[in-house]
């Protein structure tokens, strides 16, 4: 392990132990540096259980950053260096730099969403960068027993349900964050265990609950979902209908009782039906 390494550590445990507050004489950038370096240890101690939770208080609980760094540290981590470290690579250490970069731009983008402060230029870059992410992440494993939580689909999914709710996430902005979110469930790789349907039901959840698309473009972007149900049979085919079989369960029981018999609650309904080979018969 290298001193820098070590160092880092060691510092990150006294802050935790201080809660995250920090001595005299010290500054957040002293350490953020080296986090931004460490972010995607491959050990889940740095990575998971001390630069995150440091970056998730600085950040999100204390306000520490100014908008001009907040600014700055955003173009950092969707970097090639950092979200799209390696991007296309699978079954590697590079995923935990890629999926540990994007959870604290969900921090920044939900603080931007509360009180702007990115101008239009900075907001259309962090747009692009987060559908271009979710679209050509190709390592969507969850849990790995050497390494912990990867969870790209899942990490890219918080960071979505906040730029949903960015006041300049428009109706077009929401089609291509659907359109995203579809891309995610048929990814021809993996069908997720992990939760991730969960995670990826609180974007469109939002949606509907705030009213941020018409509920006619969501119910027709539901049934367009059960498409892959005609496709050949395949495993590629499989993974398409479970995963989405998966994500409307989990928008539908989140929906809740008082939602249930509205058109919307009807169309998830009939979509899982048409997915669900089991209650059609035809398995």
């Amino acid at each position: 392990m290298s001193n820098t390494r070590m160092k880092l550590m060691i510092d990150l445990q006294r802050i935790e132990k201080e809660h995250y507050q920090l001595r005299e004489g010290e500054r957040t950038q002293d350490f953020l540096t080296l986090m931004l370096q460490f972010i995607g240890d491959p050990q889940p101690e740095l990575r998971d259980e001390l630069i995150y939770p440091t970056l998730y208080k600085w950040i999100y609980e204390e306000n520490w950053f100014t908008e001009t760094e907040l600014s700055t540290l955003l173009e950092i981590l969707t970097d090639e260096h950092h979200l799209f470290y390696h991007i296309g690579s699978e079954g590697d250490q590079s995923v935990f730099t890629r999926t540990f970069s994007v959870l604290p731009v969900a921090l920044i983008v939900r603080l931007h969403s509360r009180k702007p402060f990115l101008d239009y230029a900075e907001f259309q870059n962090l747009k692009h960068s987060l559908l271009r992410y979710y679209k050509e992440e190709k390592d969507l494993r969850g849990y790995l027993p050497e390494g912990g939580w990867a969870h790209g689909a899942s990490h890219g999914a918080d960071a979505l349900l906040e730029l949903v709710k960015c006041p300049e996430s428009d109706t077009a902005v929401q089609l291509e964050v659907l359109a995203a979110i579809e891309g995610m469930l048929h990814n021809g790789k993996q069908i997720f265990s992990d939760e991730d349907d969960e995670r990826i039901a609180s974007i469109v959840d939002t949606m509907i609950e705030e009213g941020l698309l018409p509920q006619q473009e969501i119910a027709d972007w539901i049934s367009g979902l059960t498409k892959c149900g005609d496709w050949p049979r395949s495993y590629v085919q499989t993974i398409a209908r479970v995963n989405s079989k998966n994500f409307l369960r989990s928008l539908y029981f989140r929906r809740g009782q008082g939602s249930r018999g509205n058109v919307l609650a009807a169309v998830i309904l009939a979509a899982e039906t048409k997915l669900n080979k089991f209650a059609t018969g035809r398995h």
